[in-house]
């Protein structure tokens, strides 16, 4: 009898797999924000049809994890014909603003997600620090790619720095990286921009030369450009080169 007991359930077991009552027929996911929602389509859309009870859950998760902006994902069955993906994404940390699109960014320089050039940021992403990227390259980053560390690095730096600590009585500045200046700081609310250079700090390097020196140079150019502004109204000021900060040149 127990034979026979086991028997029947293993077949029914089989029946339940194998045939049509547990197909999946529906898909739904949540909290995405970045995330295009035909991938997340591609990716679950393909599983219309197939056994409910035979969906590998960790490997679904993995493939939706895979995605730019993706940090976390819950897959879940639900009897009888549903999967439903729940996703965390990444935080975005800062905007990268190129001739082609404002790119958002996650903190380890990930690009997750993009905005028209010409639409308004949303609130929350407007507050975030923005690098303006006149480089010629810049147009071909596009999201999925990692910006170089040591870049985004510097970049953060010289967002940070306030106008208080430059001399300056502008209300606040942006900064701007092109091919010929490296890096640049334009004031808001005043007229003059300060060159800065390409800075490329060695963030693997474990002997912190790299990113310290880097940090050490914006200190001395920083200091640079207040002693300048000390000496000169910052109002006749449009132009200051600040590359080398033991010789630094100005023009007005």
């Amino acid at each position: 009898m127990a034979v026979l007991v086991t028997a029947g359930l293993i077949a029914g077991l089989a029946v339940l797999v194998n045939g049509p009552w547990l197909q999946v027929r529906q898909v739904a996911w949540a909290g995405q924000r970045y995330t295009p929602g035909y991938e997340i389509e591609r990716i679950l859309g393909r599983l219309r049809g197939s056994q409910l009870l035979t969906v590998d859950s960790q490997a679904l998760a993995a493939e939706v994890a895979s995605l730019p902006a993706v940090d976390g994902v819950r897959v879940e069955a639900l009897l009888p014909d549903r999967i439903e993906v729940t996703i965390v994404e990444r935080k975005a940390a800062f905007i990268w603003r190129t001739s082609a699109v404002q790119l958002v960014c996650a903190d380890n320089g990930t690009v997750i997600g993009q905005i028209a050039l010409r639409s308004d940021l949303p609130k929350d992403l407007a507050m975030l620090p923005r690098i303006d990227d006149h480089r010629a390259d810049s147009r071909n980053i596009i999201v999925g790619d990692t910006l170089d560390a040591g870049t985004v690095m510097t970049a953060l730096r010289l967002a940070a720095i306030q106008p208080a600590a430059l001399g300056s009585t502008a209300t606040g500045v942006t900064v701007q990286l092109d091919d010929e200046y490296g890096f640049v700081l334009a004031a808001q609310g005043a007229s003059w921009k300060a060159a800065f250079g390409r800075q490329m700090p060695d963030v693997g390097s474990a002997q912190g030369g790299g990113a310290a020196g880097s940090a050490d140079q914006v200190l001395a150019q920083v200091a640079a450009i207040r002693t300048l502004f000390s000496l000169q109204p910052e109002a006749s000021v449009s132009w200051v080169d600040a590359r080398n900060p033991g010789k630094v040149y100005w023009r007005p």
